[in-house]
Order: C-alpha cells, then structure tokens, then sequence
C-alpha cells in the first residue's frame, strides 16, 4: 500500500489518536484492508525489519474470526491484544479495514481507551473504504 492509497486524513487521525493514547509507549502503527498494508508510523529507535505482509495476512483473520464471538456472553467483538517479549500488539477491525499498534508495556486501561478511539475513527471512515474497494 502506498500513500496515495489511504485516505490522508484518516492516516493523521490514527497517528494522532495513538499518539495521543499511547504516547512515548508507541512503536508502530499499521493499517490494512483485505488487499492492502501500509504502515503509517514507526519509532526511530526500532528497525524496519518486520515483515508487514506476513503480519497482515495473520491479522486479515480477524476479518472473518470475528464472527466466531457473535451472540456469545461475552458481548461484542473490540480488539485483539497479543504479548510479546517486547511489546505488544493491538488489533481492532471496523468493517473492510483495521489497524494494528504495537506498544511498549502499558495498563489494560489505555488498551481500552486506544481501542475505543481507534474503533470511532474505523467505524467513520468504513463506508469510504468499502465504496472504493
């Protein structure tokens, strides 16, 4: 994915909301769709080795494993937090799109602040998304 692929406006807004949320916890930020994957943000000190296509075909999962949780007690489907050795790694999917942001170790509580900013700006921009794919 390129820049010219993702809408501007929503690339500043998730780099704002995370940085706003997370704040010096952040290490990257990365947005996919179906097709796509573009990683919006990444800490200086960290190296751009990842592989953004692997991680996005695990991640495209959530797409359909969200049905998976529908009409349980749990309620609905948030976010996706996994634990790494040295960070961790937050999902949330809106519709056609989601992002992914990896952290440094932070409380459940600005998980669920990140997630549910994150969720606002996704569910705004989903039906651009959608019309254009």
């Amino acid at each position: 994915m390129n820049e010219e692929t993702i809408d501007p406006t929503l690339a500043e807004e998730l780099r704002s909301i995370c940085r706003t949320t997370v704040g010096d916890e952040l290490r990257s930020i990365t947005y996919f769709t179906d097709d796509d994957v573009e990683q919006l943000y990444l800490r200086s000190d960290l190296d751009r080795t990842a592989d953004l296509v692997g991680f996005a075909d695990h991640e495209r999962r959530g797409f359909h494993a969200q049905s998976a949780y529908r009409n349980t007690q749990l309620g609905e489907y948030q976010a996706t937090i996994r634990m790494f050795e040295n960070g961790y790694l937050s999902r949330v999917i809106r519709g056609p799109h989601g992002v992914w942001v990896t952290t440094d170790a932070m409380s459940m509580e600005r998980f669920e602040e990140l997630t549910s900013a994150l969720e606002v700006v996704l569910e705004e921009f989903a039906d651009d998304v959608a019309a254009s794919a």
